[in-house]
Formats: C-alpha cells, structure tokens, sequence
C-alpha cells in the first residue's frame, strides 16, 4: 500500500513536468495552448511546471536516500548537541 501512494506522489508532479516540457516545446514551434494567451505565458508557466516537478522528485529520492543513510558524508543529518 505504501508503495502505490509514493508511486501516485511521484506520478502527479511527472505528469506535471511532463505538461511543462511539452508546453515549452510548442513554444519554440509557435503552437498557443488554448488554456494561455500568449506564448511567452506558455514557455513561463511550462518552465514552472518543469522546475517544480522536477524539484519535487529530487527532493523526494533525497529524503528517501537520506532516510536509508545512502547518501554522502555531507548530506547526512548532523545530530544537534545541547
């Protein structure tokens, strides 16, 4: 069961990032979205799209490898000491 949310968590922001790419594609090509009103509106919003998932996803193998201790000597949390 766990591993269908974190499949479905990883899937939303791809399919996202995905939008993004293809967003910024038709750009570069001249073809307007529908859903924006000019196309530098669409290479914005498409780069956001792809920025934010993409983060996402790092940030979530991140976490994942840093919670397992497979990560460098650097990333891995530093214990705090009073």
């Amino acid at each position: 069961m766990q591993r269908a949310v974190a499949f479905i968590l990883l899937l939303i922001p791809g399919l996202g990032t995905a939008l993004g790419i293809k967003w910024m594609r038709d750009m570069l090509f001249g073809k307007l979205s529908p859903l924006m009103p000019a196309l530098w509106v669409q290479f914005l919003v498409g780069l956001l799209l792809f920025a934010g998932g993409l983060a996402f996803i790092g940030g979530f193998i991140f976490y994942r490898d840093r919670k397992r201790n497979k990560v460098q000597a650097r990333f891995k949390r530093q214990s705090v000491q009073k």
